[in-house]
């Protein structure tokens, strides 16, 4: 069993709801992000989202697009970005780490060699935005070979053929947009939510995650009722932009330790 169903086993046995929080490698600093990632563990993290920085960013609203101009300005790559992932697994054996991205730099890099690089850097996880279900069967197959998960996407617009391609090939935990639009969005229609993800639930076992437009612990409370974990990107890279270096990392952490309190809660509350 990988670390990503060791955490969702752990999660469910307690009665709790997993916190996926996301940042985009080498942003604000190259040297900050195995600190961030270390630190969000600590806070209450259960897996780690890693995003890929790329040019052009369809799927990402203007904070995560920001974000992907600060790394590429500082010289992040996808191989510098498996390097942090190989440095956080030599003090961290156990918090799943998802890489997401586009396809344009792991083509780049070769799919079997990206990988094998991915395998041996301590990745457990790739979600590829560009990459539908029905177009990349090579590249599932080669990441369950090597025991990582391809993770999908799925939306509000998601055809229910759509779901069911997802439900054959994804694995480790699906993602649920919560909404249409960009990362960073708002506006959730929580009873749509509900709605689609029940009938998600009824096609597949794997894992439901929720994300797009989860900015504070209400929301994030309020959704974890329809998944099994909620992800959290825009408002954490928002305060790695927007803090000092002297301030980033304790402001991250008391976020993250805000939105645990209030996931713990809720689940006291419904167990």
């Amino acid at each position: 069993m990988g670390r990503i169903d060791t955490v969702f086993k752990q999660l469910k046995s307690s009665g709790k709801k997993g916190l996926i929080p996301f940042i985009t490698a080498g942003d604000p600093e190259l040297s900050m992000t195995v600190p961030v990632m270390h630190a969000l563990v600590e806070s209450g993290a259960d897996i780690i989202e890693l995003g890929i920085p790329f040019s052009d960013p369809m799927a990402d609203g203007p904070v995560i697009q920001r974000a992907s101009e600060r790394a590429l300005a500082n010289g992040m790559n996808l191989a510098q970005c498996l390097q942090m992932v190989k440095t956080f697994r030599a003090t961290n054996h156990e918090t799943p780490v998802v890489l997401m991205g586009y396809a344009n730099p792991i083509e780049h890099m070769g799919i079997g060699l990206f990988t094998e690089r991915a395998k041996e850097a301590g990745v457990d996880g790739v979600l590829v935005v560009d990459y539908p279900p029905e177009e990349c069967e090579e590249f599932s197959a080669q990441l369950h070979s090597a025991g990582l998960s391809p993770i999908f996407l799925l939306a509000p617009t998601s055809s229910p053929e759509r779901i069911q391609q997802v439900a054959k090939v994804s694995s480790g935990y699906i993602y649920y947009v919560s909404l249409k639009g960009v990362t960073g969005s708002s506006n959730i229609d929580t009873a749509e939510v509900e709605s689609i993800t029940q009938l998600i639930r009824s096609q597949t076992k794997t894992p439901l995650a929720i994300g797009f437009g989860i900015r504070d612990a209400q929301s994030a409370k309020k959704l974890s009722k329809s998944a099994d974990a909620v992800i959290i990107g825009s408002k954490l890279v928002q305060i790695l932009e927007e803090s000092s270096p002297q301030t980033r990392l304790q402001s991250l952490k008391n976020f993250i330790l805000e939105i645990r309190t209030a996931l713990d809660e809720s689940s006291n509350t419904t167990s």
